[in-house]
């Protein structure tokens, strides 16, 4: 027989959690080595996909935290790949754009994005980003195991329930996003009362952006559109100018 050795094995490598898993779907090599080169020491665990398919087989098989993916891929733009992984997937997704203009934020916010970011960024405002959003979706996960049942959130017709975080106006549901979701809910409960742009962006995202930062009004554009109102005349959501917004009771005399 052969003899067992008495010697301490090595100790296997340690797996990294799947919330520390990142993947990034970008057909720029350079722009993934350094992202990945940025965040390995901080304890993230980086891959990479260069295509379209590619990515989505990756994204859809699971294990990541979140998916950092860009709008201009070869084989599926980054618009279809965020809308058929949404079919199946909650994984967190910071897409990013390389003009930064408003309708790709938007048509990716509307797709299931959970927040946005111009290929001009600084690593430490991804790297920002992608904490807040990650953290989002893991408080999300646990919270039906700790936290109570809230009893549901009334806004005249507009109705909210915490419970299953779905949203309905009258007897008609809302296709929110878990961000959208998170801002309407903010408002609604402080119905009345003008919450600012930081403010939103501390409750809802956990972060704090100087007041140029724009991403809560592009939110609040879908959120408006979702809901019906007008931008001209707000039954709903109202802008209160240079402040921020305040969500009100139409049906309040």
């Amino acid at each position: 027989m052969k003899p067992v050795s008495t010697q301490p094995s090595a100790a296997a490598p340690r797996a990294t959690p799947a919330a520390q898993r990142v993947l990034i779907i970008d057909d720029d090599r350079e722009l993934c080595w350094l992202i990945r080169e940025y965040l390995t020491p901080l304890g993230y665990e980086i891959a990479a996909a260069h295509t379209g398919p590619d990515g989505l087989a990756q994204a859809l098989a699971g294990g990541f935290g979140a998916v950092i993916l860009d709008v201009m891929l070869p084989g599926m733009e980054g618009f279809e790949v965020l809308k058929r992984l949404r079919q199946s997937s909650d994984v967190p997704v910071l897409m990013l754009t390389a003009r930064g203009e408003e309708t790709d934020r938007v048509v990716g916010l509307e797709f299931g994005a959970d927040d946005y970011l111009p290929k001009t960024f600084s690593t430490r405002e991804l790297l920002a980003r992608l904490r807040a959003v990650m953290r989002r979706s893991q408080r999300q996960a646990a919270a039906p195991a700790t936290e109570p049942a809230d009893a549901p959130i009334v806004v005249g017709p507009l109705r909210l329930d915490p419970n299953t975080r779905t949203a309905t106006l009258g007897e008609q549901p809302l296709e929110l996003t878990a961000l959208e979701w998170d801002l309407l809910a903010c408002l609604a409960r402080g119905r009345g009362r003008v919450k600012s742009r930081e403010q939103l962006l501390e409750s809802v995202c956990e972060r704090n952006y100087d007041v140029f930062d724009r991403s809560i009004d592009v939110h609040i554009w879908s959120l408006r559109k979702k809901l019906g109102d007008d931008p001209k005349n707000p039954r709903f959501i109202r802008t209160v100018r240079a402040v921020g917004y305040l969500l009100i009771n139409p049906e309040a005399p």
